[in-house]
């Protein structure tokens, strides 16, 4: 069913803490090919994020690892501009603490994709650490770990609803119930004993990371649902 975010993030994960100089933080993005780690304090506690946006206020940032005169991308100045960051201030920084982004936008372990998906939309950013209940770091899940969840091969999704659903409704008999999968779209047919037994089986499937649609052609014997 829903996956949480620990069952997609990476645990083994890059971070600094406040007092690591601008350059080091730029070498570590460089040689990770990452494009934000966090900042933890001696406790593993994250106080914020830096990310290659944060460094490119730093002009040698720029000339180093890009080329002299580069500008920022215009997304990543108006986000600055409307987050209401001070970019002089950063431009001026020579530390994590003094160029990260704080607080930072944390999600916790048991956090379902779905809703780990609306944080990052809602606080448009591309990855979140992820924290334990004390705000210890324990991993970071990025957009991309996300989509993998939805971006699901027909066979995957067939087994999770053979197995997990229509073989696990151990409430009802489910014998007479087949499933087909296209496209990420579901179809459930053949019969069952009572209508909302068949509905319940409809809305359990929707739920189904991978799941675009579910086409209900299941019968019934008995009308139970009141009209």
């Amino acid at each position: 069913m829903h996956k949480k975010v620990r069952d997609v993030m990476t645990s083994e994960v890059a971070s600094v803490d406040g007092s690591t100089p601008f350059r080091e933080v730029a070498e570590l993005l460089m040689a990770r090919g990452v494009s934000a780690v966090p900042v933890v304090d001696g406790e593993g506690h994250v106080i914020g994020l830096i990310s290659e946006a944060d460094l490119l206020h730093r002009e040698e940032f720029r000339e180093q690892f890009y080329q002299e005169g580069y500008q920022p991308p215009l997304r990543v100045r108006l986000r600055g501009r409307l987050s209401g960051q001070d970019a002089a201030g950063k431009a001026r920084g020579h530390t994590a603490a003094e160029l990260m982004t704080a607080p930072a936008v944390t999600v916790r372990p048991y956090t379902s994709v779905v809703g780990a998906a609306r944080v990052m939309n809602e606080k448009g950013v591309k990855r979140l650490p992820v924290v334990d209940d004390d705000g210890r770091l324990e991993g970071i899940v990025s957009r991309h770990d996300l989509l993998k969840v939805f971006v699901r091969g027909d066979d995957d999704i067939a087994r999770e609803v053979r197995d997990e659903i229509v073989e696990g409704a151990l409430w009802t008999d489910t014998s007479g119930v087949h499933v087909l999968v296209a496209n990420g779209v579901v179809t459930l047919g053949g019969q069952m004993r009572r209508h909302s037994d068949a509905r319940i089986l409809v809305r359990m499937a929707e739920r189904v990371n991978g799941v675009m649609e579910v086409i209900d052609k299941l019968g019934w014997v008995e009308d139970d649902v009141p009209g």
